[in-house]
């Protein structure tokens, strides 16, 4: 998790920008809030440090409707920060502000509540939290536990928080398995399967023992394929604010309907409908959507 500091003037840069509005962010966490909008019951599993931005993300998750109680208090690192710039309608540079790391980098197996692991309908990791110890040890642990119950891995390749493309290689290779499920876009499943074109890469997670593998392909839609079907579905099309946190509201969705026993087309055009509204807004988890209004657009443009 983290505090996003957007701009409030676009298609500047940072030194120009004026103003700043503060929102709830990091990726987990904006999947976690996108679930419970839609009617998920959701946690997550994370910390913050002792400063005033620790009871901001606890005050803004229990108003979103995700339960909080296992957002733990780093000591000594602080609450981490993100700074953006917003150049519609694909440029949205990243500042990030987690030196020298993020608190929830030192998850360790003593902040889960074992019990809650073993009876979630769907656990979701991040490939962001593979980057460092103790947090990686502490996942690759909880997901074996785990296995085979339904258990997600989002890819979520950020170059930045790994010392090598091949190191990333190494740990989302070992992670994969033991989950389910694995998500990501061209990118992130180049990284993890060697495969960049979307049918090649869904076959080579498919074949590195995961059920389900979803490419996503940003303005061309998205594919997902099981051993038994691929489903191929185009983007629904809004104008672009700020793309950051499109795919966290598709993840968010997508795990709504999975849990919730949806068809796969079906779920998959629900997380199309959540990344295309987040997309179209600047804040991440502060504009996310409701079922709702994810069912009206996808009724609108069904009668197009």
């Amino acid at each position: 998790m983290g505090v996003d500091l957007y701009p409030q003037q676009m298609r500047v840069p940072l030194a120009e920008v004026e103003t700043f509005a503060k929102y709830l962010g990091g990726t987990a966490t904006n999947v976690a809030v996108q679930a419970a909008l839609l009617g998920s019951r959701t946690a997550v599993v994370t910390k913050v440090g002792d400063d005033g931005f620790g009871p901001y993300v606890r005050s803004a998750l229990e108003r979103f409707g995700v339960d909080p109680r296992w957002v733990g208090t780093d000591p000594e690192l602080r609450t981490p920060i993100v700074f953006c710039e917003v150049h519609p309608p694909e440029h949205f540079p990243l500042l990030f502000y987690r030196e020298p790391k993020a608190p929830d980098m030192n998850l360790t197996i003593e902040d889960f509540d074992l019990d809650a692991v073993d009876d979630a309908k769907l656990f979701w990791i991040t490939g962001t939290g593979l980057s460092d110890e103790p947090s990686r040890s502490t996942l690759l642990e909880l997901i074996a536990r785990r296995s085979p119950l339904p258990t997600v891995l989002d890819l979520d390749y950020r170059p930045m928080f790994w010392p090598s493309r091949e190191e990333a290689t190494r740990w989302l290779l070992r992670a994969l398995e033991h989950v389910t499920i694995a998500i990501g876009n061209a990118e992130e499943v180049e990284v993890a399967a060697g495969e960049r074109d979307p049918h090649a890469a869904a076959a080579a997670l498919l074949e590195l023992g995961v059920e389900l593998a979803v490419v996503k392909r940003g303005g061309e839609g998205v594919l997902a394929a099981t051993q038994d079907q691929i489903i191929e579905l185009p983007a629904i099309r809004l104008e672009v604010v700020n793309g950051l946190g499109a795919g966290d509201a598709f993840g968010g969705a997508l795990a709504h309907g999975l849990i919730h026993g949806y068809e796969l087309d079906r779920a998959l055009s629900l997380a199309n409908a959540a990344g295309a509204i987040a997309a179209s807004r600047l804040a991440c988890a502060d504009d996310y959507a409701g079922l709702e209004e994810l069912e009206a657009l996808l009724e609108e443009r069904a009668h197009a």
